[in-house]
């Protein structure tokens, strides 16, 4: 059930025009401790999300992304809160990119941050936010890497020339879903300037899934394998695919 109506509620707990500035922040504090409350009642979250939406202000809406932060039970009231948080900040409009750039930096998921940048910018702009989030992460090991796979798998879904040399570095990180992620977005963008990092990659890939999906994206793509690499490739292909001799795989 929907149950935001930002137009409706009264207004006496919200500032009128020509106040200060400082009623704004000590009500934009009161409604943020309230919203980023995991233990408070449903109606009081709902509360503090409604009266956020309704100020309509740059801090404002920094104050909802809090509620991107946690979950709770039920699902069907997490996901209508966060709804409602949602459309409380796009409402505000490309005011909050920078902070929602900020929220990111620090956030266990993007779902969120990328659907409200995704809703307020070109695809160009958007994707150019996806490269700047992926560009703070190395392939190094990391205890938590939700965010990274997150972006690859988004940029499976957006096609621009920036993209591929933005990605081929996680060829080689060490967690096995970026890598496949990785294959995915970079196969996606159908660039062929990807070939020869993933042949580089199919040489010593250990992961059945990553080599498949290298295999099965070279076929889809029907780029021509090098002469040199045709064996190595032909060592790698699973069962139903085949490398004819002009160098193009296909698939029975």
């Amino acid at each position: 059930m929907v149950w935001w109506n930002f137009g409706k509620k009264k207004k006496e707990n919200l500032p009128r025009e020509g106040e200060s500035a400082r009623k704004e922040e000590a009500l934009v504090a009161r409604w943020r401790e309230r919203v980023s409350d995991r233990r408070a009642q449903s109606y009081e979250r709902q509360e503090a999300i409604e009266a956020l939406a309704r100020l309509g202000t740059p801090k404002a809406g920094i104050a909802l992304l809090n509620r991107f932060t946690f979950t709770v039970d039920p699902s069907i009231t997490d996901q209508e809160e966060k709804e409602a948080a949602f459309q409380g900040v796009i409402r505000i409009g490309k005011e909050v990119v920078t902070a929602v750039r900020g929220f990111g930096k620090k956030a266990e998921s993007l779902a969120w941050g990328m659907k409200i940048l995704k809703h307020l910018l070109s695809p160009d702009e958007y994707v150019q936010e996806l490269l700047f989030f992926l560009g703070q992460w190395d392939t190094e090991y990391a205890k938590f890497v939700d965010p990274k796979v997150q972006l690859l798998t988004e940029l499976e879904n957006v096609k621009n020339p920036a993209i591929p040399k933005a990605v081929e570095p996680f060829l080689q990180d060490v967690h096995e879903p970026t890598r496949f992620h990785a294959v995915s977005a970079l196969l996606a963008q159908e660039n062929q300037s990807a070939l020869f990092p993933l042949l580089s990659l199919l040489k010593v890939e250990e992961s059945f899934r990553v080599k498949n999906k290298i295999v099965e994206g070279l076929a889809r793509c029907q780029w021509l394998i090098p002469e040199e690499e045709r064996e190595m490739v032909r060592t790698h292909l699973m069962h139903g695919y085949t490398l004819h001799e002009e160098g193009i795989i296909t698939k029975a």
